[in-house]
């Protein structure tokens, strides 16, 4: 991994006092829905944030959310969380995506596509393991902020950019440049902020599951089996629907129970 990576998540700022608060009563089992539901009113960039996501049409709550308290009842403590985390963690690394030819609300988008796939399909497998896995696939991306800095600062952008459009595995392009994918990055960042192994390492090796300790190893496979259906660069095309199903098959998936939640992600977004 190059240097300048290392260097620039060693002086990232700490996380800010809302997001170790909601942290706190997320790990406090005494802590109830109206704990957290004023944690994130503290931060008005948070709940705004909270109440349009809980509004989308992915989602499909079927009346308009217009409270914290709804909000945190709605999506439960997990889903809480990672949303004031990755909007948190968004804004602490200020947005620029321009070498993945995507906008900063785009990249939001996706990461926000990611996570509500792995939660509607991992919903009918195992409910903890899909809110396990809910946060690690909204913020598994967080890596590509830090790439995108380095290849702008090193004026990389337009051949980085080309090859990017073109590929069907960005890891590959991401450690051709920096010996590192951005799943190896994100988990760097997360080590740097005291996350808990599981969830540094499940995103660690969410580029190449097959060499994932045998303990997470399910939990990475997930990851890249989302990550490669709602890519960067093609999300929810053709092409990367059916890599992301073969993969899913491979690892010994029921593959119409993937098939079911992206079908209804798409027909949300069309909706």
């Amino acid at each position: 991994m190059k240097r300048s990576i290392i260097d620039s998540i060693k002086s990232l700022p700490p996380l800010s006092s809302t997001i170790l608060e909601i942290n706190r009563i997320y790990g406090d089992e005494n802590s109830t829905i109206k704990d957290m539901a004023k944690a994130i009113e503290s931060d008005p960039m948070i709940i705004a944030n909270m109440l349009k996501i809980a509004n989308s049409p992915l989602y499909g709550f079927g009346k308009e959310i217009k409270n914290a308290n709804q909000a945190v009842s709605l999506f439960g403590m997990n889903m809480t969380r990672a949303i004031a985390l990755g909007n948190s963690v968004k804004k602490l690394l200020n947005v620029d995506m321009q070498p993945y030819k995507i906008t900063s609300e785009e990249f939001a988008q996706i990461s926000l596509l990611q996570a509500a796939l792995i939660f509607g399909w991992y919903k009918k497998i195992d409910r903890q393991k899909a809110e396990d896995l809910y946060l690690a696939a909204f913020l598994q991306e967080t890596g590509k902020i830090l790439i995108a800095s380095e290849i702008i600062r090193d004026d990389e952008a337009v051949s980085f950019a080309s090859e990017i459009e073109n590929s069907n595995n960005i890891a590959i392009v991401e450690k051709a440049y920096f010996d590192a994918t951005s799943g190896e990055v994100t988990a760097l960042v997360f080590k740097h902020w005291g996350f808990d192994s599981d969830f540094i390492e499940m995103i660690q090796y969410s580029d190449n599951p097959l060499v994932a300790p045998e303990s997470i190893r399910e939990f990475s496979t997930a990851l890249n089996i989302v990550k490669t259906i709602v890519s960067i660069n093609k999300p929810f095309s053709e092409v990367s629907i059916n890599f992301g199903l073969k993969k899913a098959s491979d690892a010994g998936y029921n593959v119409t129970l993937l098939e079911e939640a992206i079908a209804k992600i798409v027909d949300n977004l069309n909706t």
